[in-house]
């Protein structure tokens, strides 16, 4: 008996899809945002042209993913710490370690406000919906774990500390001074 159901994608095409982003993150963290035009991945990572049109429609799907990819592997180290602020001083440490990834993010993100980059715009307000909903939850659970009650509204608290590290993150792309977990820290005192 025969299934008349289509067959997923094959194992192969998923591992080599995510070789494919692993491999573009490393490019994209050596060469930088302008570096990353669908031939140069290919040739940095030993792929056709044709074989990356394969997996990704466009650079932009393909840097897309890359964010996706990150946040990702970013949220998979953090997890282990025990607050909101810890977690995201830990991601901050981590970004600093990949500034051409940090820039990736912020350019796609400023793109994502441009007519005609549907994608990026889907991508970044889907990202920033669900960072707020996730971010305000943990600071709920927090507050109450702690026996505290607030009358803030946690979304627009959440929206207030994204946009801080989202800023601090320009800030020290420009000025490397600049301490993105020292700072988020403060935020962190103050709020409380």
């Amino acid at each position: 008996m025969t299934s008349s159901a289509p067959r997923g994608p094959y194992a192969k095409g998923i591992q080599r899809r995510q070789e494919i982003l692993d491999a573009t993150i490393d490019v994209v963290a050596e060469k930088g945002f302008e570096g990353t035009s669908l031939r140069a991945i290919g040739e940095a990572i030993g792929v056709s042209h044709a074989a990356l049109r394969h997996y990704f429609a466009s650079r932009e799907e393909l840097l897309l993913e890359v964010l996706r990819e990150r946040d990702r592997k970013s949220q998979s180290r953090v997890a282990d710490e025990p607050t909101v602020f810890a977690r995201m001083a830990a991601a901050a440490d981590d970004n600093v370690l990949a500034p051409e990834l940090v820039a990736l993010h912020t350019t796609m993100m400023a793109a994502s406000v441009e007519a005609g980059d549907e994608d990026a715009r889907a991508f970044f307000t889907e990202r920033f919906a669900r960072s707020r909903a996730v971010l305000a939850a943990d600071l709920r659970n927090e507050l109450e774990a702690a026996g505290r009650a607030s009358d803030l509204d946690l979304e627009m608290v959440a929206s207030l500390v994204i946009a801080a590290f989202d800023g601090l993150q320009i800030q020290w792309l420009l000025e490397r001074s600049v301490d993105i977990a020292g700072t988020l820290r403060l935020l962190e005192r103050i709020l409380r």
